[in-house]
């Protein structure tokens, strides 16, 4: 957590040199301007600090200044000092925002005593913020990342870790596991999250146009270029830029990336003015980059780059437990999107979903919900699995643990009623619990 600063403003040198004496004697860090010109870069909505200026300062004035301030963050705390004859423009400001007003000539411990109260009401608003932040931001990735597994419960944890940080980052995971879902649910949980989220599917942007869509051009920078065309990396300024298959693109290509993300900054087709850049960069792909930049296929500089945090999205291989309870969902959401009535799944059908084996993923789970909403979904959709390496006593387990996860899933995590729809006893059921690691309250929650 940043110490508390207090930003003092005032022309003369004397009342800073005095001001700055006072306060630090009394353990408070200050930092002291003649003017408003650097003042401003020191306010945001997360600066834990204060603002006490001169009403009248050389350029820009005390009152400019505290409007300008309040419009970055109308509880930032800004107290005025005036001579005897601004008071009363002073009081009228309170009623503009003002925290309080000093008048010169001041004793020191007048202003230690006001400035001590508007920095505990600063603490007090940035703390209060960051909570409802933590929480908002908590929300955001439960709300997405679905599942009650481990690496799950472990995936939830370091995304809303790393949204937080503001660090650029590679997502990577097979086919389906959900990197999209895991890259938004990174930017909503961030101080992002009003911004743009712009999402682009490296491998399916057209060759020659790559450069254009990712940076954008003037008019006439090539034959068909009639107008100028903001790039996407312009469009998301103050958001989150998501590369999918970022192993798609050409060498060439990665060159100029590495410049942008380098620089925070890009040159439109056709021009010499740079754009600033302020975003967010996350990269996903299903690729190994360490390979990828060993084989020469991908600059080993770029992955560097990408790379200050690597998430890594599970496949439904790693979380079969989640299956029975995901599925679920997915058949609720499926339901509402083809305004369909809810069906009731069978614990034969859970079971055979828990039993099968998903190359595609969460996406490809995503179409079987669909189907079976659909009524489309055929015997071959949930059976009919290989397992290959297994010995028999091993897929026979396999099974077994996955009818008992889907059973209880069915009857939410219900003990009772899920011995008595197995045909077992309780302690029969407790055992196999037991030795399958299921736990019962991993099924009586809703995702």
């Amino acid at each position: 957590m940043s110490t508390q600063k207090i930003l003092f403003v005032d022309d003369e040198e004397h009342l800073r040199f005095t001001a700055k004496q006072s306060l630090e004697l009394e353990g408070l860090e200050v930092e002291c301007f003649p003017n408003a010109d650097q003042v401003l870069q020191h306010v945001t909505r997360d600066f834990r600090g204060i603002l006490v200026t001169d009403i009248r300062l050389p350029g820009t004035d005390g009152l400019t200044l505290m409007r300008k301030a309040l419009e970055i963050d109308p509880s930032f705390p800004v107290i005025l000092v005036t001579g005897h004859g601004d008071v009363e423009l002073a009081v009228s400001s309170m009623r503009d925002g003002a925290y309080d007003f000093i008048e010169k000539p001041f004793p020191p411990s007048r202003l230690v005593e006001t400035v001590r109260r508007a920095l505990d009401k600063r603490r007090l608003t940035v703390e209060v913020r960051s909570l409802r932040r933590e929480v908002g931001a908590r929300d955001a990735v439960e709300g997405v990342l679905h599942g009650r597994s481990a690496v799950m419960r472990a995936l939830r944890d370091q995304v809303s870790a790393v949204a937080a940080a503001d660090v650029d980052l590679l997502i990577m995971g097979d086919t389906g596991v959900g990197k999209e879902v895991a890259s938004r649910a990174i930017h909503e949980a961030s101080l992002r999250a009003s911004m743009p989220f712009v999402h682009i599917n490296c491998g399916a942007l057209p060759a020659n146009l790559v450069e254009s869509e990712l940076f954008g051009h003037e008019a006439g920078a090539f034959q068909g270029a009639m107008r100028a065309r903001t790039g996407r990396f312009e469009a998301a300024r103050g958001g989150t830029v998501l590369l999918d298959e970022i192993d798609s693109l050409s060498l060439p290509l990665q060159t100029k990336l590495l410049h942008a993300i380098q620089n925070r900054v890009v040159t439109r087709l056709g021009s010499n003015e740079p754009v600033e850049l302020d975003v967010r960069f996350i990269a996903a792909t299903k690729k190994d980059l360490v390979a990828e930049a060993a084989a020469e296929r991908f600059r080993s500089d770029l992955l560097y780059r990408l790379n200050v945090v690597t998430v890594t999205v599970p496949p439904l291989s790693a979380r079969r437990e989640d299956i029975p309870l995901l599925f679920s969902k997915l058949v609720s959401d499926a339901a509402t999107r083809f305004k369909r009535e809810l069906p009731e799944i069978p614990d034969s059908v859970l079971a055979k979903v828990v039993s099968q084996d998903w190359p595609g993923n969460v996406r490809e789970l995503r179409n079987a919900a669909d189907r079976f909403v659909l009524g489309l979904a055929s015997g071959d959709d949930h059976s009919g699995v290989e397992h290959q390496d297994l010995g028999l006593a091993d897929h026979m387990a396999q099974h077994e643990r996955a009818l008992i996860a889907a059973t209880l899933a069915a009857h939410g995590g219900s003990i009772k009623e899920t011995y008595e729809a197995l045909k077992i006893s309780r302690k029969a059921l407790y055992e196999k619990m037991q030795k399958h690691d299921l736990s019962r309250k991993a099924y009586s929650e809703e995702i």
